[in-house]
């Protein structure tokens, strides 16, 4: 019989924890490689709510709003440092034709949004809104090109629209649109899942698709595009090895999806009601990323040993069961402190394997699986940050710094597995990532996915000239724990005072059920 979580944490409150050792050796000086800002992307799709409702408004809204922009959300997203934003898919990319979104608002015409729930949309916000937003946030554009049912003409026309100040076709009529200078677009992906809701093709298909299309996807007056083919999803090595040999170095990167989803059919599990059997599985199935990650990296490797393509992981984040009473299909789901561990550990991964992980874009911004921020729109307005932005915004501290190989020995637990992981997953109980900063200080996380036993840490910054110590802690009594609109900081951030700094050794203790991020100096 399943356990449900208000009961464990009960349990585990009412007897003394006996706290784990663990020991953590920071090589200060070994660091050579660069995380990528961009590895703290976002993706923004037109499905439920993240689009309308989310992001926009519109001008006429009584919610308050900049230019149409929801202005509460526009400001937690400033305050997060987005360093990229992936639009406007997801499958929704490949039955999207931009010229449906361009021109007065009274004159676009509507559409039905086919793979997200069939609703209607009224193309208010298209290509001048979504890139007008990302020069307000300061963040790089990644525009999802329609290769499933597009043509090359109209990719090729999209890019012109957008980045040509020339005196060519697509910049005059984007002059007459009311933009005069032409933006810079930096990430153009050509299609997206192209093996399924994209096309349903094969990958010798896709690229020979891709080798056409990145031909007439040109470069205007000093814009250059980082054209990123469409790439597998989960276990599909077949599809990265085909890439690779028909493609090669005609893209500058390539993508990987990877969702910590327990299926594709049936119930994927409630968002807030689970086990501690179902949260420790969680865990280990995220932790997976790293498995699929360094295959897919070998694999580029072999073709491209001077690791001159990027691996993109442009979906990735927790899949549950939508909230019931919501919308079919608008995949809107709560966000606990379990997402908040999953999003922790996953960009540890992704900051190991920064030599190949050049992004990764978690799905999506607001309203959506995994979502930073939830939305509605009664009255003025309501919005609440989840514990996965709160992860963001401990963790901004990491883009661009200089990655320091760590090692960790901690207590392990061996958990339930599934068809990938039959005999089941060792799951270590502790997991850290550091960085050097460019004032030359180190960031440090700390992740206790232990229910109930806090962590005795001993930390060794070899290398390191530490004098002091500060940080800040995301935890909770109950794992399931969530923010809503009535609770909105139910888990948030608070200062964390018990790390202690002597002789270059920092002792931690990290209690069960929590991030730590600190700063060393």
């Amino acid at each position: 019989m399943k356990r449900i979580f208000t009961a464990i944490t009960i349990a585990a409150f009412s007897m003394a924890a006996m706290a784990d050792n663990a020991k953590v050796t920071v090589h200060v000086n070994q660091g050579t490689q660069k995380i990528h800002k961009e590895i703290y992307g976002q993706f923004a799709e037109h499905l439920g709510s993240c689009i309308y409702g989310g992001l926009w408004v519109g001008e006429n809204s009584q919610i308050p709003n900049i230019n149409g922009y929801r202005k509460d959300v526009f400001e937690a997203l400033k305050a997060l440092q987005i360093p990229v934003l992936r639009w406007p898919g997801g499958c929704f990319a490949d039955e999207y034709h931009w010229m449906d979104g361009i021109g007065p608002k009274d004159k676009r015409p509507k559409m039905q949004n086919n793979n997200w729930g069939g609703t209607i949309e009224d193309n208010s916000f298209g290509t001048h809104e979504f890139l007008n937003l990302c020069e307000m946030l300061g963040c790089e554009p990644y525009i999802s090109g329609n290769v499933g049912s597009g043509t090359v003409e109209e990719l090729a026309k999209w890019v012109e629209y957008m980045t040509s100040d020339g005196d060519t076709p697509m910049a005059k009529l984007r002059r007459q649109n009311g933009r005069d200078k032409a933006w810079k677009v930096k990430f153009l992906g050509v299609g997206n899942e192209s093996w399924g809701c994209g096309g349903n093709m094969r990958p010798e298909y896709y690229s020979d698709l891709y080798r056409r299309y990145s031909v007439y996807c040109r470069n205007y007056d000093g814009n250059k595009l980082y054209k990123i083919a469409s790439g597998a999803s989960d276990y599909d090595w077949n599809w990265t090895e085909v890439l690779m040999d028909r493609i090669g170095n005609r893209m500058d990167g390539v993508s990987l999806h990877y969702y910590t989803c327990a299926g594709w059919t049936g119930s994927k599990g409630s968002a807030t009601k689970f086990s501690e059997d179902d949260y420790y599985w969680t865990i280990g199935k995220c932790l997976e990323i790293e498995d699929i990650v360094r295959k897919h990296a070998d694999i580029m490797d072999r073709k491209d040993p001077k690791k001159q393509i990027g691996l993109l992981v442009d979906e990735w984040g927790t899949w549950w069961d939508e909230e019931p009473g919501t919308i079919s299909g608008h995949l809107y789901q709560q966000n606990a402190m379990r997402d908040a561990l999953v999003a922790a550990l996953s960009l540890n991964v992704f900051h190991r394997h920064c030599d190949r992980v050049r992004m990764a874009n978690i799905a999506q911004v607001v309203n959506v699986l995994q979502s930073m921020i939830l939305t509605d729109q009664k009255g003025t307005g309501h919005m609440v940050l989840t514990p996965t932005y709160h992860v963001f915004e401990m963790y901004k501290g990491f883009q661009e710094a200089t990655y320091l190989p760590l090692d960790v020995e901690s207590t392990s637990k061996r958990v339930r597995g599934d068809s990938h992981a039959k005999e089941g997953r060792k799951v270590e109980m502790l997991h850290s990532s550091a960085a050097k900063k460019a004032d030359g200080s180190i960031i440090l996380s700390l992740s206790n996915v232990s229910l109930t036993e806090p962590q005795e840490v001993e930390i060794s910054l070899e290398g390191a000239q530490a004098k002091t110590v500060s940080g800040r802690i995301l935890t909770c009594k109950d794992v399931a724990e969530y923010n809503d609109f009535d609770h909105p900081d139910r888990v948030k951030p608070v200062d964390f005072k018990d790390a202690k700094l002597k002789k270059g050794i920092l002792s931690v203790k990290v209690p069960a059920r929590s991030i730590v991020v600190l700063d060393v100096k």
